[in-house]
């Protein structure tokens, strides 16, 4: 049964508690009503969807079992691209990090070039992520879902594209040379290519249409991109964010390249306990940590929703520090494992509290900014890519540390680092320890989010 706009709201009551029940709304003559300059608030009638939505014609419910466009539909293409990204990223470390012997040997690799390659493997998409920032705010991005559930839908996405670099373990290991230059040539045709035209031709920017069809009509007004990236850069939110992500979704791309190493090395000879781990059994074992994210990392975005129903942004908040450090104190204990049963048990619980860290990071990033909304999200992506960059620089890329040794100290590392959630305040909603700012004017949503445009600029995107 398609539905119509079913709840204008009124002014003041968006995303109140960070519930968000509508989006924040903009100028009229009358006053602040909805707006966004990537946001069209229509009254047609003939506008009908699959599933109920807001103003901003936003889906309210989330059913990943549906196809129907354009909601769900761009909700499945963003998971499949980003698990694509990820099997590319991350294709290579069983080779490596398993140690094929044909693959070390006719490369002569030491622990220095492998530690560098997961560097490099990680580092070239910090640029593009801020690069596809700035596209998604000026050209166009999937803003399909309203913010009461953006914290399971992200997860989602995020979650179940994250899921590729466990599938690169799982996939069985390509032990001849002429299997492994195959398996990577035709991983564009089987893999790249399909994906990147089913985007292209099944897309679509916004509920209502594509981004530039929307603009042409006048329903949605173009930005520039100094402003854009103006108003991301001076909001203190987006650094803390950035870090943020560092010690979660880039702790996580670590473990990627590095889990198989440890299990195999740590666990090959047992013989007290009467087995000896195998290289294909370390690489399953490698492979579960990655797979964790169909549920983990959906989870830490429903935890985040669901306690912002009744401790708003604050119960957000205290949902990541509860995750992020949960995930820092199991990586400690994984590096400190003696035995194959306790170390599969950390790594569990470990991979658990890092990825659902990552969800409830990306139920707070939608709330930080309208304008830069794409900027800070590629911002807060290339935390990731740094962080993981950081820690295999510093704990893994050298042999003056254990990888053992390692793990433990990326994890108290970690949860130092978490200790920055208590310094994020909106002013409008309040933090961990403290509550909104007494300004009532300042105190508003609509203050928060109309500060991001100029008075000049204000009549620009005034909805007609």
């Amino acid at each position: 049964m398609a539905h119509r706009n079913e709840e204008e709201g009124s002014i003041g009551t968006s995303m109140h508690g960070v519930t968000a029940k509508e989006h924040v709304f903009s100028f009229s003559d009358q006053g602040e009503d909805a707006w966004s300059s990537h946001s069209v608030q229509s009254d047609d009638p003939t506008a009908m969807f699959a599933f109920p939505v807001d103003s901003e014609h936003k889906a309210k419910v989330f059913k990943p079992l549906s196809f129907a466009k354009p909601h769900m539909r761009a909700f499945h293409l963003g998971w499949i691209s980003f698990f694509t990204c990820f099997i590319s990223t991350f294709a290579a470390a069983p080779l490596v990090m398993q140690r094929i012997p044909w693959f070390t040997d006719n490369l002569d690799l030491t622990k220095t070039d492998i530690g560098n390659a997961g560097v490099a493997s990680v580092s070239g998409a910090i640029f593009s992520r801020l690069a596809m920032g700035a596209v998604c705010d000026l050209l166009g991005a999937s803003v399909m879902f309203t913010g009461k559930i953006i914290g399971l839908v992200n997860g989602c996405a995020g979650g179940w594209g994250d899921m590729g670099g466990g599938v690169t373990h799982a996939d069985g290991l390509p032990h001849h040379q002429s299997r492994w230059s195959h398996s990577f040539h035709g991983m564009e045709d089987r893999v790249l290519h399909p994906r990147l035209s089913s985007v292209l031709t099944l897309g679509q920017d916004l509920p209502d249409g594509n981004l530039s069809t929307l603009q042409k009509k006048g329903d949605v007004s173009k930005d520039k991109l100094t402003k854009v990236f103006w108003y991301a850069l001076r909001n203190y939110r987006t650094y803390v964010l950035f870090i943020l992500y560092g010690f979660s979704m880039g702790i996580e791309m670590t473990i990627n390249n590095v889990i198989s190493e440890y299990f195999f090395d740590r666990f090959k000879f047992l013989p007290l306990q009467g087995f000896q781990l195998e290289l294909h059994t370390a690489g399953m074992i490698a492979a579960s940590f990655g797979m964790a994210n169909f549920f983990a990392r959906p989870i830490g975005g429903f935890a985040s929703d669901v306690s912002a129903r009744f401790f708003g942004m604050r119960g957000r908040l205290w949902t990541l520090w509860i995750l992020q450090t949960s995930g820092g104190l199991f990586c400690v204990w994984l590096g400190r494992a003696t035995s194959l049963p306790i170390a599969i048990l950390a790594m569990m619980l470990f991979s658990f509290g890092v990825q659902a860290a990552c969800g409830a990071i990306f139920g707070i990033v939608p709330f930080v900014s309208r304008r830069s909304l794409g900027i800070i999200s590629g911002l807060t992506g290339a935390g990731g890519n740094f962080g993981s960059g950081l820690t295999q620089l510093a704990f893994f890329s050298s042999s003056r540390f254990h990888t053992a040794d390692g793990l433990s100290l990326m994890g108290i590392t970690a949860m130092i680092f978490t200790l920055l959630v208590a310094f994020i305040h909106f002013p409008q909603w309040g933090s961990m320890f403290l509550g909104p700012t007494s300004d009532s004017r300042t105190s508003k949503e609509e203050h928060y989010y109309v500060a991001e445009w100029t008075e000049e600029e204000q009549p620009k995107v005034r909805r007609e």
